[in-house]
């Protein structure tokens, strides 16, 4: 009832995409974590609807990790065509898909839909990359209060960046280890708000673009 009673007045609506899969010592959740967060504090000043994030993406790779399940390329492009068709059929003309998961990006091209990859939206890379530009998959940038486990400690050291295999998971698993890419594993909290602050602003932007 109060999704039709928004309809009367704005046609916009956000869906995230995450994925499950290994981050090592943060969250399985951690990108669909990000994505619906970001959703979220960038659309309430708006009063624009987010819907549940979507938890499952394309992620092959880490298929020798457990906990680490993958759609199908195709899979996901159709998944994602039919949620845009089945909301733009209710009255949702305008729809923005915010990713957290690189994984997910390929689909972006083959939709007739809004996507923003909230973690390289260039304001947020640009403050990313001023903290510190060793950071990626598992690493200190994905290292937010939200995405952390309780108890879990994380190494002291920062690790060296690891390249990954993309066609076999079995040597993906032997190269990267502990599941991290590589550089610090934390940085200060206060750093990673900089980050969501500008996470935060980039979505909006892509929001009021719509």
């Amino acid at each position: 009832m109060q999704l039709e009673a928004y309809l009367e007045r704005d046609d916009r609506i956000v869906l995230p995409l995450g994925s499950t899969e290994q981050h090592a010592y943060l969250s399985l959740a951690t990108d669909a974590i990000l994505a619906e967060r970001v959703s979220v504090e960038a659309a309430e000043p708006l009063e624009v609807p987010v819907l549940p994030a979507l938890a499952y993406g394309v992620t092959p790779y880490f298929a020798a990790f457990p906990g680490s399940p993958s759609l199908g390329s195709e899979t996901y492009v159709s998944v994602l065509r039919e949620l845009v068709s089945s909301l733009r059929g209710q009255g949702f003309r305008r729809v923005l898909l915010v990713n957290g998961h690189g994984g997910n990006s390929f689909a972006a091209e083959r939709l007739d839909a809004a996507w923003c990859d909230w973690w390289r939206a260039p304001r947020v890379w640009e403050v990313v990359r001023a903290i510190d530009p060793e950071g990626t998959h598992a690493s200190w940038m994905e290292n937010f209060p939200w995405t952390r486990l309780a108890g879990v400690e994380l190494p002291a050291e920062a690790k060296l960046a690891v390249e990954r295999l993309a066609d076999d998971p079995a040597a993906v698993r032997a190269e990267l280890g502990d599941g991290s890419y590589g550089g610090p594993y934390a940085h200060s909290d206060e750093d990673m708000l900089r980050v969501w602050e500008a996470g935060v602003a980039a979505v909006r932007d892509a929001i009021d673009e719509l």
